[in-house]
Formats: structure tokens, sequence, C-alpha cells
């Protein structure tokens, strides 16, 4: 293990910075930083007075979401990496990696953060140095992650870390790379100063390193939320959830129970909205933390209707991205509460009226489609006071959700553990604009894990069924899509608040208080068993099961699981077996 002050000492020899900060997490320091962007331009101050303690990024805009072609697993041999990953060997990878950080930050500061993801010192813990050459990228960093002297304590006592390697290195496309090396607990990424590329704690540690990690021992590394729905009683039970980006976990974690049901006692409190760290407990129950100390969330279509909570959370110390700029120093973006103002500077940084179009008269978006905010969790009014126990909380519930305009119901649930890792492992979802690709077109994405798991997938779902069979409570495992269409193409459900209502039935079943009818693909709520404001003919057509499209849906799932061949277990075939069988 090699000393964290020698590793420094070599990616300052390989980048040439003209110096070296290390980032201790204070106030003074911080506001230093933020001086030091706005005069180079990095980061623009907004309207104190309106937006207290927030300022504003602009991207290049050739780098505005995660760039899967250019993210590597690098593992001795290919197999462990497996077919849903690009591999590159570690030989090689090192080798064009260092050509890029290679004098990469000459004249510039090369900033040193030393942080933990998860509760310092807890058993879901893991620490990292993160070495970059951007104030944006640290001043998220501070947000998203937790750092200052009890994680140099640990350093200096020769805790195992993370080595996080960052250069934007001129935003040069041809130079871009994210690299993971699972074997040597390594991330190299250049080129890029995307959130997903560049804050390599988040979807570079917590996921993709951290699955491998979690893998070897013993627990498991998440694309989930995490929340708990307080009864009127004063009990709490914590459900997670994994939806792909962009599909609604943060609008969910922060729920806002309809208001006859707070009327009732109901609350939510939000443990966390994208990543969640999972360990059998000694009671034989499944319990999560939130590794991330902050949210960094997506900007349009949110609004007081889909996330009241969200939008209290950043109405101070936020950093907006690739959102536009009005003349007085505040942001907007489509579909947030203010109606289209005039004489707005878009995320591209040109002026910009409602109605603009390019050349070829197509319309322009003032905010680009995947802007993001970054806000710390703290100021999020719904926060679980549990949020950062070291012990993490138990889970009753795991949802895997995507957005299906058709075939996938409402909601169903799986009959057992094996069954429900099946469910997950068979996700498509509509691509939304956090992933790169044509958007609305479908993809797989098992457990939303597809961009972010760190080896062979086969041997993620394996694991899933270890972790299962060591439990003695397993949580009930449930599929959600919140997007189903009717035959005019308009959305079945309301979704938003209204989600709570799914969310009680699906408690209810966890504590054996409401049955379920069964189905070919798992149970279902019985019409009636949901208290919603649709007629049964709607909720009917919510829950339906259509038998030809589920033949087609079942064969994508065999050409899928095809690929991993006999090294996909043995169980998860013989759930694919026994679907198909109920379709013939």
């Amino acid at each position: 293990m090699a000393n964290f002050n020698d590793w420094v000492k070599e990616v300052e020899t390989l980048c040439s910075p003209r110096k070296v900060v290390w980032i201790d997490g204070s106030a003074e320091q911080v506001e230093n930083l933020k001086k030091d962007g706005f005069q180079s331009g990095e980061i623009i101050e907004l309207n104190q007075d309106k937006l207290p303690g927030c300022f504003y990024h602009r991207s290049n805009p050739n780098d505005v979401a995660r760039t899967e072609e250019l993210t590597f697993i690098c593992t001795s041999d290919k197999e462990s990496a497996g077919p849903t990953n690009n591999w590159m060997a570690p030989k090689e990878a090192y080798t064009r990696a260092k050509e890029i950080f290679k004098g990469s930050m000459d004249g510039k500061t090369m900033y040193v953060i030393p942080f933990s993801m998860g509760p310092v010192g807890s058993q879901f813990s893991k620490i990292g140095i993160q070495v970059t050459d951007s104030i944006y990228v640290v001043l998220n960093m501070l947000i998203m992650t937790r750092v200052g002297k009890p994680v140099m304590d640990l350093l200096s006592s020769g805790a195992e870390f993370t080595k996080c390697l960052h250069s934007l290195a001129g935003l040069d496309e041809k130079k871009r790379l994210i690299l993971h090396f699972p074997e040597d607990n390594t991330i190299w990424s250049a080129g890029s100063g995307y959130g997903g590329n560049a804050l390599l704690g988040k979807k570079c540690l917590a996921l993709r390193i951290a699955s491998y990690l979690a893998k070897n021992e013993g627990w498991l590394a998440e694309h989930m939320l995490i929340t708990g729905i307080e009864d009127p009683q004063g009990n709490v039970d914590y459900i997670a959830a994994a939806f792909p980006s962009a599909c609604g976990k943060t609008n969910l974690a922060m729920i806002l129970p309809p208001e006859e049901f707070e009327r009732k006692g109901y609350k939510v409190w939000t443990v966390g909205d994208d990543i969640a760290w999972l360990r059998v407990g000694s009671d034989g129950r499944l319990w999560a933390v939130n590794p991330e100390a902050g949210f960094f969330g997506v900007a349009p279509g949110t609004n007081s209707k889909s996330n009241p909570n969200m939008m209290k959370t950043i109405s101070r110390n936020t950093i907006f991205t690739n959102v536009a700029l009005k003349d007085d120093k505040t942001v907007w973006w489509e579909g947030c509460d203010e109606a289209v103002p005039d004489n707005m500077t878009d995320w591209l940084g040109n002026k910009w009226n409602a109605g603009s179009k390019d050349k070829a008269g197509k319309t322009l978006f003032a905010a680009h489609p995947n802007s993001r905010f970054t806000a710390p969790i703290s100021q999020c009014p719904c926060l679980s006071p549990k949020w950062s126990d070291s012990k993490g909380v138990p889970i009753s519930a795991i949802i895997f959700g995507a957005r299906r305009s058709g075939v996938v119901p409402l909601v169903y649930e799986s009959h057992n553990w094996t069954h429900g890792v099946y469910m997950g492992a068979t996700m498509r979802s509509e691509r939304t604009a956090a992933q790169s690709g044509k958007v609305g077109e479908l993809r797989r994405d098992p457990m939303a894990m597809i961009p972010f798991c760190g080896y062979n997938m086969a041997d993620y779902f394996n694991h899933w069924i270890d972790v299962g069979d060591n439990l003695k409570s397993p949580p009930k495992i449930f599929q959600v899509n919140w997007f189903r269409k009717d035959a005019g193409g308009q959305f079945m459900w309301p979704g938003f608040g209204e989600n709570f209502r799914v969310l009680l039935w699906m408690l209810a079943r966890c504590k054996n208080k409401v049955s379920a009818a069964e189905t070919p693909i798992g149970l279902i709520p019985k019409i009636g068993d949901i208290d919603a404001h649709l007629s049964p003919a709607v909720i009917q057509q919510l829950l339906s099961v259509n038998n030809s499209e589920w033949e087609s849906e079942i064969g994508q799932h065999n050409k899928f699981f095809e690929q991993f061949g006999t090294r996909l277990s043995e169980r998860i075939w013989q759930e694919q077996y026994t679907l198909q069988e109920q379709f013939v």
C-alpha cells in the first residue's frame, strides 16, 4: 500500500502543476477558492440577495453528460470486466493516460482533496484522495463528500484509500478517458469536467470501484435512493429504489405525501437520492447508508409540484450548471416554477428568448436537458435524522423502476428474493439526457447499474443471490413504472406525490396487511387496494399484463442472458425458464 504523500508526489511529478494546494474543507479556504474561480471565469457569482451562497458554471458544449463509450474497466483479464463493460488492459490504459496527464497541469494549481464516502470511521465508509486542476470540481467535491481533519487522521494512520486522479486536460474530446482499475483501487479521469466523469467519489468510486470491493467484502454498492416513510403511529419503514438517471429518483427520495396523508400524520424522511451501500446486519436484515453528502440533481422539470423539498434545498449554497442565466443573475430552466422570461443567456452563453431556434429551425433549450444543481444534503427540509448514522437504516422494501411507455405495469411484486433479482436484472428503460445515445430509445439497464457495475454482471447478479442467502429477513422486492401511457400517448399515472399511494401498498405488503393478485410476472395490487383518485378502468389498465407483449419481452431477456453463458447462476436461468413456461 503506497503512502498517500508518496502517491501525491508521483502525481505532481507526472502533471507538473505550478503549485499544490491541499483541501481542508475550511470556510476560509472555500471562500478563497470561490474568489479564484470568479476571477478566472470558471464560475460566476449569482445574485447573493436572491440566491445566497450560490454560483454558476457553464460547461464546454462537448462535455455535458457521462461518456459511457469512453469509460473503461481495466482488469487483468477481459472476462472479469464482462460483456456489458468497455474493457482495456491496465498496461495499455496507464500508458495511454500517462501521455495525457504528462504536463497537463503546467501553469495550473493542483488541488488535493482527501475525502470520505460514507460516515467517517463507519464500516460503510471508504476514503479516497482526489487530485484535480478544476476549482469547479473541488467545490462540488466539498458538497458531495466529507472532507476535513477526520479523513486526514485516517490517512495518516495508514488507512487504505482510493487513488483518484483527474485533469481537465484542455477538455479535449480526443484526450477524454475515464479509467477504473478495480484491482489497484485506482481511478484516472481526463478530458472532462462533467460531474459523473470528474467527481470521482461519486459514480466512479461509490459505484464502479465500490461494487467491485463490495463483491469481495460481501456487501452491495447500488444506484439507489433511500427514503423513510413514517406512519401516523411514528413507525418508520425504509425503502431503497433503483432508477436510471433522470427517471425520478430524486423526486421519490424526498416525495411530499398527498395532503390527505399529511393530515393523517404521514411523513417522509430522506436518507439519500442516488447511491446506497447495503450490508447484512447482525439481525439478518439488510441495512443501508447513503455514502454521499449532497445532491447532484437534474434541473429541468424540478419545480414546486414535482419536488417542493428540493426547491427549498437549492435556494442557497448551491452550484448551478448549464441552466439559463437571467439578467438579474438568477437562474431558470425548462419546467421550473417561473414562466419563460425575456432576454436570458442560455447554457451556451448566447442570448435567448422564447422561440429561439438554431440555423436548421429547431427550437433551442435555454437550459441543457441534463443541466444540474449541486446542493448540501444538510439543507433538505425532510432530511432523516438517521441520514449519517454509521449503522445505516434497515430496509423493508427494494424497488426497481424504469421509464417504459408500455408493457410494464404500474407496480408488481416478486415471488421471492431470487425472482426479485431476476426482475432487476431484466430491466429496460428509455434513454434520458443523462446518458449518451438517442433520447427515448430502449436500452438494457439491469438494476440501473449498466453504466456503473465495476465487474462482470453475471458475477454481480450471482452476488445479489448470495447476499439474499445470508438474509434472515430479506426485503420484499417490487418493480414500478410511473411512465406507462395510454393509446393516445398520454401518461395514465399522475406521478410525483401520487407515487406515495403505491409506496403505501408496498409497505402494507411488507407487513402482510393486504393481499395481492397473481399474474404470470408477479403479484399485483387488487383493484381498489391502491388508494388513488382514478377510475377502476384506468387502474386496471395500469396494472394489466399483456401476454403477447410479455412473450416478446421475455425473448429479449433470453438474448441478454445468453451473453453470460454458464457464468450466470443457474438460479437466474431457472427464473427465466419458469417465466417462459407461463406464456406457452
